[in-house]
C-alpha cells in the first residue's frame, strides 16, 4: 500500500512504525474470511482492510479521529486472527493499538461513553477495587432488566455466582520446589483474574512447585496494562508496565529468574510485547529482556518432565484463546500437554474465531460480543464434552456465562491429573472421576 506521510510525520516513532506497517498490505481481503466482526457484521469497515484504509486516512492527514473512525475501530476486538492469516505479515496489533492512542488524544467522547471507560480503567485493573465492583453488581444483578443500556446491564451480569475468597498465594513471596529445584520463575498474578478464580494461580503454583520450579510472586507486581492499553491510553498503560518490568528485573538481577511463567493469555501478548511498547524509553533494555524472559505456562509446562498419563476417559473441548493462538501463535502445546496427561481433546468448528470476549469488548459492544459468544458455545456444545477448557480468564468467564458445561483452565486439568485436587469447578454436576 501507498503511503504519503511527510519526513516530520516520519520522526514520530509510531507514524513511523504504523508506515511500515501499511506499506507492507497489499490489500488482498484474506484478512476478511477470519474477522469476527465481519462475519457478524458483514461491513466492509468492520473487518481489518476497511479498519486499515480508515487509520491510514486519519494518520497520514494528521487530523482528529472522527466519529466513523471511531465507531469502526472501537469494534475491533484486537483477537489478531488478521494477523495469522495475512499474507503479507501486516502487524496490525501495532496499528491499531497507534490508532487507539491517537483517537484517546483527539477524540472527545460523549459524556456517558467518557464516565464508563474512565470508571473501568479505575476498576478493573485493581483486585480489590474490581472484587468490590463484583459484589455491588451481584446484588444489583436481579435489577439488570432495568438498565436503560445495554453496557450498563452488561456489567451487571458480568458478576460471577460466587466470588471467591482472596488467594494468599497471591501475595509477594517465594513457594520453594518440592524435589530438586530445576528452574526459577516468577508468576504473573494478573489483577482480573485474582478477583474472578483464584484457582488458576493456586494450581499454577502446586503444578509447578510439584515439577522442580520455585516459584516468585514479585513485590511491585500488578496489572500488564493490557486493559487501558486497548482504550489508547498509552501513559496508564506504560506505568503499569514499568511497574512490572521493575518487579521482575529485579528478581532477576537478583536470586535470577529463568521464566516470567502467565497464566492469562491476553496478559502474555502484552507483556511480550513490552520490548516494543518501551523500544524509545530508557526501560528499553530490561523491558527487552522481560519480553524474552516471556512464556505462556504451556509453553514453559512442554520443557519440564510432565509424566505421561494414561487415558482418562474424559473428553475435553479445548478453547483456544484469540490472544494465545494469534497473538502469541500458540497452537499446540495446551493440547499437547492434555492429551500427555490422559484426556480425550477435541475442538469445535471455526476454532480460529473470537469467543466475543476481548478484554472489555464484552462490556462495551454488548450485541456484538452476545453473538460471538452464542456462536463459540453452540460450537464447543456440539462437540459433547465433558469439560471445556481455555487458557484466558476472560474466555472462561465469556464461555462460562453460556454453558452448563463445567468451564476450567487448561493448567487446572493437568495439575489434576498429576496429583493436584480436583479443580473446584467440577465438583458440581456429572464429570467422570479421573482414573
Amino acid at each position: 500500500m501507498q503511503t504519503t506521510f511527510t519526513d516530520a510525520q516520519l520522526k514520530d516513532p509510531a507514524t513511523a512504525r504504523s508506515n511500515e506497517i501499511l506499506r507492507s498490505c497489499v490489500h488482498c481481503g484474506f484478512c476478511t474470511a477470519t474477522c469476527p466482526t465481519y462475519q457478524v457484521l458483514g461491513d466492509e469497515l468492520d473487518s481489518p482492510r476497511g479498519r486499515i484504509y480508515l487509520i491510514k486516512d486519519m494518520l497520514e492527514n494528521d487530523r482528529p479521529a472522527d466519529a466513523k473512525t471511531v465507531k469502526h475501530i472501537d469494534r475491533c476486538l484486537s483477537c489478531l486472527a488478521c494477523m495469522t492469516t495475512c499474507p503479507s505479515g501486516v502487524h496490525y496489533m501495532h496499528l491499531v493499538d497507534h490508532a487507539r492512542a491517537h483517537i484517546e488524544k483527539t477524540y472527545t467522547r460523549p459524556p456517558f461513553e467518557r464516565m464508563l471507560r474512565w470508571t473501568l480503567a479505575r476498576i478493573l485493573p485493581y483486585p480489590t477495587r474490581f472484587r468490590l465492583a463484583l459484589i455491588a453488581a451481584k446484588i444489583g444483578r436481579p435489577f439488570a432488566f432495568l438498565m436503560p443500556d445495554a453496557r450498563l446491564k452488561a456489567m451487571l451480569e458480568m458478576a460471577p455466582k460466587t466470588i471467591p475468597p482472596v488467594s494468599r498465594n497471591d501475595d509477594p513471596q517465594v513457594f520453594r520446589a518440592t524435589g530438586d529445584k530445576k528452574m526459577r520463575v516468577a508468576l504473573m498474578t494478573g489483577c482480573a483474574q485474582k478477583a474472578l478464580n483464584t484457582d488458576i494461580n493456586d494450581a499454577t503454583i502446586r503444578l509447578l512447585r510439584r515439577l522442580g520450579c520455585e516459584v516468585v510472586v514479585a513485590e511491585g507486581m500488578g496489572c500488564c496494562g493490557a486493559l487501558v492499553h486497548h482504550m489508547g491510553k498509552e501513559d496508564e498503560s506504560h506505568a503499569a508496565a514499568a511497574k512490572n518490568i521493575s518487579a521482575w528485573m529485579a528478581e532477576f538481577r537478583g536470586s535470577g529468574l529463568d521464566a516470567v511463567v502467565i497464566n492469562t493469555s491476553g496478559c502474555g501478548t502484552t507483556v511480550k510485547d513490552y520490548g516494543h511498547m518501551f523500544r524509545n524509553d530508557p526501560l528499553a533494555e530490561d523491558a527487552a529482556k522481560v519480553s524474552e524472559l516471556a512464556m505462556d505456562v504451556s509453553e514453559l509446562l512442554t520443557k519440564l518432565d510432565i509424566p505421561q498419563g494414561g487415558e482418562q476417559g474424559i473428553r475435553v473441548a479445548y478453547h483456544a484463546a484469540c490472544s494465545l493462538q494469534h497473538g502469541q501463535q500458540i497452537k499446540t502445546y495446551p493440547k499437547d500437554l492434555l492429551k500427555k496427561v490422559g484426556f480425550e481433546v477435541v475442538e469445535p468448528r471455526d476454532a480460529h474465531l473470537c469467543c466475543g470476549s476481548a478484554g472489555t469488548y464484552n462490556l462495551m459492544q454488548p450485541k456484538i460480543s452476545k453473538e460471538l459468544k452464542a456462536r463459540k458455545v453452540a460450537t464447543l456444545e456440539e462437540r459433547s464434552p465433558d469439560i471445556i477448557a481455555a487458557g484466558n480468564i476472560g474466555c472462561m468467564m465469556q464461555i462460562g456465562s453460556g454453558t452448563d458445561v463445567p468451564m476450567v483452565h487448561t493448567v487446572e486439568l493437568v495439575d489434576w491429573a498429576t496429583g493436584g485436587p480436583q479443580p473446584p469447578a467440577l465438583r458440581q454436576g456429572n464429570v467422570p472421576i479421573l482414573r
